[in-house]
């Protein structure tokens, strides 16, 4: 079973319910994590699993804790369940639903592959609307957090992610990351410690669109920053382990 965790905080007025009913078929089923929304996201998450409840499922934070502890306790859910195959993407679907099973189908494929993903590569080709601002700011994110965990990772704050449920994710996942923003960043350092850089694939996309109406703004963009470099250095010293 695949399993897709998909974080809500505030997300009532940008959710798309039809693109999200079609996604959940077959052996991919939605793991919607309302984190203490103050709108009506939680009523929308449960009217839709309402519709399709073999497939659909909601898991309600009694209180916000951020994009990094509901995606940690979203995966722990999925685990729980007995996923094969876990995920998380961003709940504005900026990365469409038709690219996440692209990267899930990467795992299917690819029997040594452990983690896969999304990677926004602007490409003849590819269909991305990305502001320029965006796109140098998140260059250098990226090139920071790949000097941190010393290996070439092109783009580490995709939403867009892939795992293979093996004990070095559920190691991963056991405690909370220390960073609101940057915890993509601190999952694949401690995935590298025990899975072989070998194990992981990046996937550029084929389609990205930044969608108006996030929570990120300027000073969480400037912490996220800041806890790349404490995220490197804990990750030479292996004290992330």
């Amino acid at each position: 079973m695949r399993v897709v965790v998909i974080p809500c905080f505030n997300e009532g007025a940008r959710l798309d319910d039809r693109a999200l009913l079609a996604f959940a078929v077959d052996d991919v089923h939605l793991l919607l994590v309302d984190d203490g929304s103050g709108d009506d996201t939680l009523a929308r998450l449960q009217a839709l699993a309402a519709l399709a409840p073999t497939h659909i499922e909601v898991l309600a934070l009694p209180r916000n804790q951020g994009k990094a502890e509901a995606v940690r306790r979203g995966l722990l859910q999925a685990l729980e369940i007995g996923a094969d195959v876990v995920a998380y993407l961003d709940a504005d679907l900026s990365t469409p639903t038709t690219e996440m099973t692209r990267l899930l189908d990467v795992l299917v494929a690819q029997p040594a592959v452990e983690v896969v993903l999304g990677a926004r590569v602007a490409l003849l080709g590819r269909q991305l609307e990305r502001s320029q601002l965006r796109h140098y700011l998140g260059r250098i994110f990226a090139s920071a957090a790949a000097t941190g965990l010393g290996v070439a990772v092109y783009d580490t704050q995709c939403g867009a992610k892939a795992f293979r449920v093996t004990p070095s994710l559920r190691r991963a996942l056991a405690r909370p990351f220390t960073s609101r923003w940057a915890f993509d960043v601190e999952l694949l350092g401690r995935l590298l410690h025990t899975v072989p850089v070998d194990a992981f694939e990046e996937v550029p996309l084929l389609q990205w669109r930044d969608v108006k109406g996030g929570s990120l703004r300027p000073w969480s963009m400037a912490r996220a920053g800041l806890d790349v470099l404490v995220i490197g250095a804990r990750h030479r010293l292996k004290l992330d382990r």
